[in-house]
Protein backbone atom coordinates (compact mmCIF):
# COMPACT_ATOMS: atom_id res chain seq x y z
CA UNK A 1 0.00 0.00 0.00
CA UNK A 2 2.67 2.34 0.69
CA UNK A 3 4.79 1.70 -2.19
CA UNK A 4 2.23 1.96 -4.63
CA UNK A 5 0.91 5.25 -3.36
CA UNK A 6 4.53 6.19 -3.22
CA UNK A 7 4.74 5.19 -6.75
CA UNK A 8 1.45 6.75 -7.84
CA UNK A 9 2.21 10.38 -6.55
CA UNK A 10 5.43 11.86 -7.29
CA UNK A 11 5.57 14.94 -5.22
CA UNK A 12 8.53 15.18 -3.01
CA UNK A 13 6.58 16.92 -0.10
CA UNK A 14 3.23 14.71 -0.27
CA UNK A 15 6.00 11.45 0.00
CA UNK A 16 7.53 12.93 3.17
CA UNK A 17 4.08 14.07 4.83
CA UNK A 18 2.55 10.43 3.46
CA UNK A 19 5.64 8.37 5.28
CA UNK A 20 5.76 10.50 7.97
CA UNK A 21 2.16 9.95 8.81
CA UNK A 22 2.49 6.00 7.84
CA UNK A 23 5.51 5.86 10.37
CA UNK A 24 3.46 7.86 13.29
CA UNK A 25 0.71 5.38 12.64
CA UNK A 26 2.46 2.15 13.00
CA UNK A 27 4.21 3.81 15.74
CA UNK A 28 0.88 4.64 17.33
CA UNK A 29 -0.71 0.67 16.78
CA UNK A 30 2.09 -0.72 18.52
CA UNK A 31 2.31 2.04 21.32
CA UNK A 32 -0.79 3.67 21.53
CA UNK A 33 -0.43 6.87 23.56
CA UNK A 34 3.30 6.84 24.45
CA UNK A 35 3.26 8.01 20.91
CA UNK A 36 3.36 11.61 22.98
CA UNK A 37 6.96 10.73 23.80
CA UNK A 38 8.05 10.47 20.60
CA UNK A 39 6.05 13.56 19.41
CA UNK A 40 7.59 15.33 22.53
CA UNK A 41 11.28 14.17 21.76
CA UNK A 42 10.84 15.58 17.93
CA UNK A 43 10.02 18.72 18.70
CA UNK A 44 12.19 19.10 21.76
CA UNK A 45 15.32 18.56 19.75
CA UNK A 46 14.12 20.23 16.51
CA UNK A 47 13.96 23.34 18.43
CA UNK A 48 16.45 23.03 20.44
CA UNK A 49 18.63 22.02 17.32
CA UNK A 50 17.85 26.05 15.76
CA UNK A 51 18.63 27.31 19.25
CA UNK A 52 22.29 25.95 19.12
CA UNK A 53 22.65 27.32 15.37
CA UNK A 54 21.88 30.56 15.74
CA UNK A 55 23.11 30.78 18.90
CA UNK A 56 26.61 33.34 18.78
CA UNK A 57 28.33 32.13 21.78
CA UNK A 58 30.52 28.65 22.42
CA UNK A 59 29.30 29.06 26.05
CA UNK A 60 25.32 28.95 24.81
CA UNK A 61 25.76 27.06 22.38
CA UNK A 62 27.35 24.13 24.61
CA UNK A 63 24.27 25.07 27.60
CA UNK A 64 21.80 24.62 24.99
CA UNK A 65 23.23 20.99 23.86
CA UNK A 66 23.47 20.23 27.40
CA UNK A 67 20.01 21.12 28.04
CA UNK A 68 19.01 18.98 24.44
CA UNK A 69 20.56 16.12 25.79
CA UNK A 70 19.84 15.90 29.56
CA UNK A 71 15.78 16.54 27.79
CA UNK A 72 16.48 13.42 25.86
CA UNK A 73 18.60 11.34 28.76
CA UNK A 74 16.35 12.09 31.33
CA UNK A 75 13.00 11.22 29.51
CA UNK A 76 14.81 7.22 28.20
CA UNK A 77 16.03 7.31 32.06
CA UNK A 78 12.91 7.92 33.55
CA UNK A 79 10.49 5.43 31.89
CA UNK A 80 13.50 2.86 31.66
CA UNK A 81 15.35 3.19 34.50
CA UNK A 82 12.89 4.38 37.41
CA UNK A 83 11.27 1.26 38.87
CA UNK A 84 15.19 -0.04 38.44
CA UNK A 85 16.67 2.33 40.82
CA UNK A 86 14.05 1.91 42.69
CA UNK A 87 13.98 -1.83 42.99
CA UNK A 88 17.87 -1.05 44.30
CA UNK A 89 17.17 1.41 46.47
CA UNK A 90 14.69 -1.16 48.69
CA UNK A 91 16.73 -4.12 48.35
CA UNK A 92 19.10 -1.63 50.51
CA UNK A 93 16.17 0.00 52.51
CA UNK A 94 15.25 -4.01 53.63
CA UNK A 95 19.02 -4.34 54.54
CA UNK A 96 18.93 -1.45 57.10
CA UNK A 97 15.29 -1.67 57.88
CA UNK A 98 14.32 1.17 56.10
CA UNK A 99 11.04 1.91 55.21
CA UNK A 100 10.37 0.96 50.92
CA UNK A 101 9.01 3.06 48.15
CA UNK A 102 6.13 1.90 45.73
CA UNK A 103 7.10 0.78 42.27
CA UNK A 104 5.68 3.18 39.47
CA UNK A 105 4.80 0.22 37.15
CA UNK A 106 6.10 2.32 33.93
CA UNK A 107 5.28 1.39 30.81
CA UNK A 108 8.27 1.15 28.97
CA UNK A 109 8.05 2.72 25.07
CA UNK A 110 8.89 0.79 22.26
CA UNK A 111 11.48 2.04 20.38
CA UNK A 112 12.42 4.52 22.99
CA UNK A 113 16.31 3.29 23.56
CA UNK A 114 16.82 3.82 19.39
CA UNK A 115 14.84 6.93 18.45
CA UNK A 116 16.78 8.45 21.08
CA UNK A 117 20.15 8.02 19.91
CA UNK A 118 19.01 8.64 16.57
CA UNK A 119 17.69 12.40 18.18
CA UNK A 120 20.68 13.03 20.00
CA UNK A 121 22.61 12.24 16.32
CA UNK A 122 20.77 15.78 15.03
CA UNK A 123 21.62 18.20 17.96
CA UNK A 124 24.90 16.47 17.90
CA UNK A 125 25.48 17.08 14.31
CA UNK A 126 24.72 20.59 15.03
CA UNK A 127 26.64 21.12 18.10
CA UNK A 128 29.72 20.05 16.01
CA UNK A 129 29.00 22.31 13.10
CA UNK A 130 28.40 18.54 10.98
CA UNK A 131 25.00 19.53 9.56
CA UNK A 132 22.61 22.93 9.53
CA UNK A 133 18.76 22.69 10.69
CA UNK A 134 16.17 21.27 8.00
CA UNK A 135 12.66 21.27 7.69
CA UNK A 136 10.62 19.81 10.33
CA UNK A 137 8.58 17.42 8.55
CA UNK A 138 12.37 16.20 7.81
CA UNK A 139 13.85 15.96 11.21
CA UNK A 140 10.57 14.39 12.12
CA UNK A 141 10.86 11.46 9.23
CA UNK A 142 14.67 11.14 10.45
CA UNK A 143 13.15 10.14 13.75
CA UNK A 144 10.49 7.82 13.55
CA UNK A 145 11.16 6.84 9.98
CA UNK A 146 8.92 2.99 10.09
CA UNK A 147 11.76 0.72 8.84
CA UNK A 148 14.00 0.74 11.51
CA UNK A 149 11.69 2.72 14.71
CA UNK A 150 11.56 0.13 16.89
CA UNK A 151 14.61 -1.62 16.45
CA UNK A 152 17.42 -0.21 14.75
CA UNK A 153 19.59 -0.07 13.00
CA UNK A 154 20.36 3.30 14.93
CA UNK A 155 20.14 6.48 12.16
CA UNK A 156 22.57 9.24 12.78
CA UNK A 157 21.40 12.57 11.28
CA UNK A 158 24.11 13.38 8.98
CA UNK A 159 23.70 10.24 6.85
CA UNK A 160 20.09 10.39 6.53
CA UNK A 161 18.54 13.92 6.47
CA UNK A 162 21.19 14.36 3.21
CA UNK A 163 19.36 11.46 1.28
CA UNK A 164 15.85 13.09 1.85
CA UNK A 165 17.06 15.89 -0.63
CA UNK A 166 19.02 13.72 -3.02
CA UNK A 167 16.27 12.08 -4.72
CA UNK A 168 15.66 14.81 -7.95
CA UNK A 169 14.34 13.24 -11.02
CA UNK A 170 15.35 15.64 -14.12
CA UNK A 171 12.19 17.05 -14.47
CA UNK A 172 11.32 21.14 -15.56
CA UNK A 173 9.75 22.05 -12.12
CA UNK A 174 12.07 21.44 -9.46
CA UNK A 175 9.02 21.60 -7.04
CA UNK A 176 8.21 18.02 -8.56
CA UNK A 177 11.09 16.11 -6.44
CA UNK A 178 10.60 12.78 -5.58
CA UNK A 179 11.12 9.55 -4.19
CA UNK A 180 12.19 6.45 -6.75
CA UNK A 181 11.51 3.16 -6.59
CA UNK A 182 14.19 1.42 -8.99
CA UNK A 183 14.34 -1.85 -10.02
CA UNK A 184 17.28 -2.52 -8.33
CA UNK A 185 16.79 -1.38 -4.87
CA UNK A 186 13.15 -3.27 -5.43
CA UNK A 187 15.03 -7.07 -5.61
CA UNK A 188 17.61 -6.61 -3.15
CA UNK A 189 15.28 -4.81 -0.75
CA UNK A 190 12.95 -7.46 -1.59
CA UNK A 191 15.71 -10.41 -0.96
CA UNK A 192 16.86 -8.62 1.71
CA UNK A 193 13.35 -8.86 3.45
CA UNK A 194 13.04 -12.27 2.07
CA UNK A 195 16.41 -13.43 4.19
CA UNK A 196 15.07 -11.18 7.50
CA UNK A 197 11.77 -13.11 7.59
CA UNK A 198 13.54 -16.20 7.42
CA UNK A 199 16.38 -15.71 10.19
CA UNK A 200 13.40 -14.86 12.58
CA UNK A 201 10.41 -17.27 11.67
CA UNK A 202 12.23 -20.22 10.19
CA UNK A 203 15.18 -20.20 12.67
CA UNK A 204 15.24 -18.11 15.78
CA UNK A 205 11.18 -18.89 16.53
CA UNK A 206 11.82 -22.74 16.19
CA UNK A 207 15.35 -22.62 17.80
CA UNK A 208 13.89 -21.04 20.68
CA UNK A 209 11.44 -23.85 22.25
CA UNK A 210 15.19 -25.42 23.20
CA UNK A 211 17.11 -22.40 24.25
CA UNK A 212 13.41 -21.74 26.75
CA UNK A 213 13.72 -25.57 27.81
CA UNK A 214 17.39 -25.25 28.59
CA UNK A 215 17.24 -22.00 30.75
CA UNK A 216 13.87 -21.41 32.60
CA UNK A 217 15.25 -23.85 35.12
CA UNK A 218 19.13 -24.77 34.30
CA UNK A 219 19.69 -26.44 37.89
CA UNK A 220 20.94 -30.11 37.52
CA UNK A 221 21.95 -29.87 33.70
CA UNK A 222 25.00 -30.89 32.73
CA UNK A 223 27.85 -28.81 30.90
CA UNK A 224 26.67 -30.48 27.26
CA UNK A 225 22.83 -29.35 27.69
CA UNK A 226 23.80 -25.72 28.74
CA UNK A 227 26.54 -25.13 26.12
CA UNK A 228 23.54 -26.77 23.50
CA UNK A 229 21.53 -24.06 25.12
CA UNK A 230 23.87 -21.62 24.98
CA UNK A 231 24.10 -22.16 21.27
CA UNK A 232 20.91 -21.98 20.48
CA UNK A 233 20.55 -18.61 22.27
CA UNK A 234 23.45 -17.08 20.12
CA UNK A 235 21.81 -18.15 16.85
CA UNK A 236 18.41 -17.39 18.30
CA UNK A 237 19.53 -13.80 18.82
CA UNK A 238 21.78 -13.38 15.95
CA UNK A 239 18.37 -14.72 13.58
CA UNK A 240 16.30 -12.59 15.67
CA UNK A 241 18.12 -9.22 15.40
CA UNK A 242 19.92 -9.46 12.13
CA UNK A 243 16.66 -10.19 10.64
CA UNK A 244 14.45 -7.21 11.68
CA UNK A 245 17.80 -5.29 10.49
CA UNK A 246 17.79 -6.96 7.58
CA UNK A 247 13.84 -6.33 7.20
CA UNK A 248 14.14 -3.10 7.59
CA UNK A 249 17.44 -2.14 5.70
CA UNK A 250 15.31 -4.11 2.53
CA UNK A 251 12.01 -2.20 3.03
CA UNK A 252 14.08 1.48 2.98
CA UNK A 253 15.92 0.08 0.34
CA UNK A 254 13.00 -0.45 -1.96
CA UNK A 255 11.89 3.35 -0.79
CA UNK A 256 15.38 4.53 -2.20
CA UNK A 257 17.21 5.15 1.23
CA UNK A 258 20.30 3.53 2.48
CA UNK A 259 20.08 2.81 5.97
CA UNK A 260 23.60 1.56 7.73
CA UNK A 261 24.25 -2.17 8.10
CA UNK A 262 24.13 -3.73 11.41
CA UNK A 263 25.82 -6.99 11.37
CA UNK A 264 28.36 -8.65 9.19
CA UNK A 265 29.57 -12.40 10.16
CA UNK A 266 30.20 -11.51 13.79
CA UNK A 267 30.43 -15.32 14.66
CA UNK A 268 33.69 -15.52 11.65
CA UNK A 269 35.25 -12.61 14.85
CA UNK A 270 39.04 -13.54 15.46
CA UNK A 271 39.28 -10.49 18.60
CA UNK A 272 36.81 -9.07 20.78
CA UNK A 273 37.29 -5.70 19.16
CA UNK A 274 36.61 -7.45 15.29
CA UNK A 275 33.67 -8.91 17.14
CA UNK A 276 31.69 -5.27 17.99
CA UNK A 277 32.97 -3.93 14.68
CA UNK A 278 30.68 -6.74 13.04
CA UNK A 279 27.79 -7.21 15.89
CA UNK A 280 24.98 -4.20 16.54
CA UNK A 281 27.43 -2.32 14.18
CA UNK A 282 24.93 0.86 14.58
CA UNK A 283 25.09 0.50 18.37
CA UNK A 284 29.01 -0.31 18.78
CA UNK A 285 29.98 2.79 16.23
CA UNK A 286 27.37 5.27 18.14
CA UNK A 287 28.85 4.73 21.36
CA UNK A 288 32.66 4.93 19.97
CA UNK A 289 31.77 8.39 18.29
CA UNK A 290 29.81 10.03 20.87
CA UNK A 291 30.56 8.28 24.23
CA UNK A 292 34.13 6.49 23.95
CA UNK A 293 35.81 8.96 21.98
CA UNK A 294 34.56 12.34 23.73
CA UNK A 295 35.73 10.61 26.93
CA UNK A 296 39.02 10.21 25.31
CA UNK A 297 39.49 7.10 23.83
CA UNK A 298 42.84 5.52 23.75
CA UNK A 299 44.20 9.13 23.77
CA UNK A 300 45.09 9.50 27.84
CA UNK A 301 46.67 7.28 30.10
CA UNK A 302 46.15 3.64 29.62
CA UNK A 303 44.21 3.72 33.20
CA UNK A 304 42.06 5.91 31.25
CA UNK A 305 41.63 4.22 28.30
CA UNK A 306 40.43 0.47 30.51
CA UNK A 307 38.38 2.96 32.37
CA UNK A 308 36.84 4.35 29.20
CA UNK A 309 36.27 0.86 27.71
CA UNK A 310 34.50 -0.67 31.05
CA UNK A 311 32.17 2.32 31.02
CA UNK A 312 31.39 2.59 27.36
CA UNK A 313 30.23 -1.71 27.78
CA UNK A 314 29.02 -0.99 31.14
CA UNK A 315 26.60 1.82 29.41
CA UNK A 316 26.26 -0.21 26.55
CA UNK A 317 24.85 -3.45 29.03
CA UNK A 318 22.87 -0.85 30.68
CA UNK A 319 21.25 0.24 27.12
CA UNK A 320 19.96 -2.66 26.84
CA UNK A 321 17.57 -3.00 29.82
CA UNK A 322 17.39 -2.02 33.53
CA UNK A 323 18.88 -5.20 34.83
CA UNK A 324 21.95 -6.29 35.98
CA UNK A 325 22.33 -9.23 33.82
CA UNK A 326 22.41 -6.90 30.78
CA UNK A 327 25.34 -4.95 33.45
CA UNK A 328 27.16 -8.14 33.75
CA UNK A 329 26.85 -8.99 30.15
CA UNK A 330 28.43 -5.56 29.32
CA UNK A 331 31.33 -5.40 31.80
CA UNK A 332 32.49 -9.25 30.68
CA UNK A 333 33.02 -7.12 26.65
CA UNK A 334 34.53 -4.85 28.72
CA UNK A 335 36.72 -7.21 30.01
CA UNK A 336 37.25 -8.92 26.85
CA UNK A 337 38.29 -5.48 25.08
CA UNK A 338 40.86 -4.62 27.92
CA UNK A 339 42.60 -7.75 28.14
CA UNK A 340 42.75 -7.83 24.03
CA UNK A 341 44.47 -4.84 23.98
CA UNK A 342 46.72 -5.53 26.97
CA UNK A 343 47.73 -8.46 24.90
CA UNK A 344 48.17 -6.15 21.85
CA UNK A 345 50.08 -3.68 23.69
CA UNK A 346 52.41 -6.09 25.60
CA UNK A 347 52.95 -8.50 23.09
CA UNK A 348 52.95 -7.51 19.77
CA UNK A 349 54.93 -10.12 18.15
CA UNK A 350 51.30 -12.19 18.53
CA UNK A 351 50.13 -10.40 15.51
CA UNK A 352 53.00 -11.12 13.13
CA UNK A 353 53.40 -15.02 14.53
CA UNK A 354 53.30 -17.52 11.70
CA UNK A 355 51.05 -19.37 13.77
CA UNK A 356 48.10 -16.83 14.04
CA UNK A 357 48.86 -15.89 10.55
CA UNK A 358 48.08 -19.25 9.11
CA UNK A 359 44.44 -20.61 8.40
CA UNK A 360 44.30 -23.31 11.62
CA UNK A 361 45.46 -19.89 13.65
CA UNK A 362 42.68 -18.24 12.07
CA UNK A 363 40.55 -20.95 13.17
CA UNK A 364 41.99 -21.35 16.40
CA UNK A 365 41.46 -17.10 17.69
CA UNK A 366 37.48 -17.07 16.14
CA UNK A 367 36.72 -20.38 18.49
CA UNK A 368 38.71 -18.63 21.36
CA UNK A 369 36.83 -15.31 20.69
CA UNK A 370 33.48 -17.35 19.54
CA UNK A 371 33.70 -19.17 22.93
CA UNK A 372 34.49 -16.31 24.89
CA UNK A 373 31.65 -14.96 23.04
CA UNK A 374 28.91 -17.51 23.64
CA UNK A 375 29.89 -17.28 27.35
CA UNK A 376 28.02 -13.57 27.92
CA UNK A 377 25.40 -14.62 26.17
CA UNK A 378 24.57 -16.56 29.56
CA UNK A 379 23.79 -13.51 31.61
CA UNK A 380 22.34 -11.77 28.54
CA UNK A 381 19.71 -14.48 28.61
CA UNK A 382 19.37 -15.63 32.35
CA UNK A 383 18.34 -13.00 34.56
CA UNK A 384 18.08 -15.68 37.70
CA UNK A 385 21.76 -14.87 39.54
CA UNK A 386 21.55 -18.53 40.67
CA UNK A 387 20.50 -20.03 37.33
CA UNK A 388 23.19 -17.58 35.94
CA UNK A 389 26.29 -18.28 38.01
CA UNK A 390 25.40 -21.95 37.71
CA UNK A 391 24.75 -21.85 33.87
CA UNK A 392 28.20 -19.84 33.45
CA UNK A 393 30.39 -22.34 35.62
CA UNK A 394 28.85 -25.81 33.43
CA UNK A 395 29.48 -23.92 30.59
CA UNK A 396 33.50 -23.36 31.68
CA UNK A 397 34.05 -26.67 34.26
CA UNK A 398 32.48 -29.60 31.55
CA UNK A 399 30.22 -32.44 33.53
CA UNK A 400 29.12 -34.51 30.59
CA UNK A 401 26.00 -36.83 31.15
CA UNK A 402 25.64 -38.17 27.73
CA UNK A 403 22.07 -40.13 28.62
CA UNK A 404 20.11 -36.91 29.67
CA UNK A 405 21.64 -35.05 26.87
CA UNK A 406 20.64 -37.61 24.46
CA UNK A 407 17.11 -37.91 25.46
CA UNK A 408 16.95 -34.10 25.68
CA UNK A 409 18.13 -33.84 21.95
CA UNK A 410 15.56 -36.53 21.09
CA UNK A 411 12.81 -34.11 22.28
CA UNK A 412 14.25 -30.81 19.87
CA UNK A 413 15.35 -32.73 16.72
CA UNK A 414 13.86 -29.50 14.87
CA UNK A 415 15.69 -26.94 17.02
CA UNK A 416 18.77 -29.07 16.88
CA UNK A 417 19.29 -29.83 13.31
CA UNK A 418 18.19 -26.01 12.68
CA UNK A 419 20.94 -25.32 14.57
CA UNK A 420 23.37 -27.01 12.53
CA UNK A 421 21.23 -26.02 9.67
CA UNK A 422 22.48 -22.24 10.47
CA UNK A 423 26.22 -23.51 11.20
CA UNK A 424 26.35 -24.58 7.47
CA UNK A 425 24.25 -21.45 6.20
CA UNK A 426 26.31 -19.07 7.93
CA UNK A 427 29.66 -20.45 6.85
CA UNK A 428 28.15 -20.24 3.22
CA UNK A 429 27.56 -16.80 3.97
CA UNK A 430 31.03 -15.93 5.21
CA UNK A 431 32.39 -17.54 1.72
CA UNK A 432 30.20 -16.06 -0.25
CA UNK A 433 27.43 -12.94 -0.83
CA UNK A 434 24.20 -14.29 -1.19
CA UNK A 435 22.14 -11.72 -1.07
CA UNK A 436 23.58 -9.97 -3.91
CA UNK A 437 23.77 -13.58 -5.87
CA UNK A 438 20.15 -14.00 -5.43
CA UNK A 439 18.85 -10.53 -6.24
CA UNK A 440 20.44 -11.13 -9.53
CA UNK A 441 18.88 -14.31 -10.34
CA UNK A 442 16.79 -13.87 -13.50
CA UNK A 443 13.09 -13.84 -12.31
CA UNK A 444 12.03 -16.97 -12.56
CA UNK A 445 14.65 -18.36 -10.02
CA UNK A 446 14.36 -15.39 -7.96
CA UNK A 447 10.05 -15.86 -7.83
CA UNK A 448 11.19 -19.76 -7.13
CA UNK A 449 13.61 -18.25 -4.30
CA UNK A 450 10.93 -16.20 -2.38
CA UNK A 451 8.77 -19.08 -3.10
CA UNK A 452 10.39 -21.59 -1.35
CA UNK A 453 11.39 -19.64 1.77
CA UNK A 454 7.44 -18.73 2.36
CA UNK A 455 6.74 -22.25 1.93
CA UNK A 456 9.62 -23.26 4.07
CA UNK A 457 8.62 -20.81 6.80
CA UNK A 458 4.81 -21.63 6.49
CA UNK A 459 5.59 -25.00 6.88
CA UNK A 460 7.58 -24.85 10.44
CA UNK A 461 5.33 -22.05 11.89
CA UNK A 462 3.31 -22.83 14.69
CA UNK A 463 0.61 -20.11 14.87
CA UNK A 464 2.42 -18.51 18.03
CA UNK A 465 4.54 -16.02 16.37
CA UNK A 466 7.45 -14.47 19.20
CA UNK A 467 7.90 -11.08 19.27
CA UNK A 468 11.55 -9.64 18.09
CA UNK A 469 13.41 -10.41 21.05
CA UNK A 470 14.81 -6.32 20.36
CA UNK A 471 11.45 -4.92 20.65
CA UNK A 472 11.80 -4.75 24.55
CA UNK A 473 14.90 -2.49 24.26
Amino acid sequence: MVLVIIAIVKHRKFQHLFLLATSLFFFYYSSNYLIILIIFTIFWDFYFGLMIYKANTKKSKKILFVSSLAGNLGLLGFFKYTDFIINQFNDLASFFNLESIELLNLALPIGISFYTFHSITYTVGIYRGRITPVRLREYALFVVFFPQLVAGPILRAHEFLPQLREKLENMTSNSIRQIIIENQNFKLGITMMAFGFFKKMFFADNISPLVNDVFINPLGMDSLLIILGTIGFGIQIYCDFSGYSDIAIGAAMILGFKLPINFNKPYFSSTPSDFWRRWHISLSTWLRDYLYIPLGGNKKSSSWTYFNLFAVMFLGGLWHGASWNFVIWGMLHGLYLAIHRICVINFPNFSTNSFFKSKLGKIFSIFIVQYLVFLAWIPFRVENFEHMKYSMIKYVVLDIQFEEFLLFLSEHKVSAILIIVFSLLHYVSYKKNILKTISNFKSFYWFTFLLFTTLLILLFYDGNPEKFIYFKF
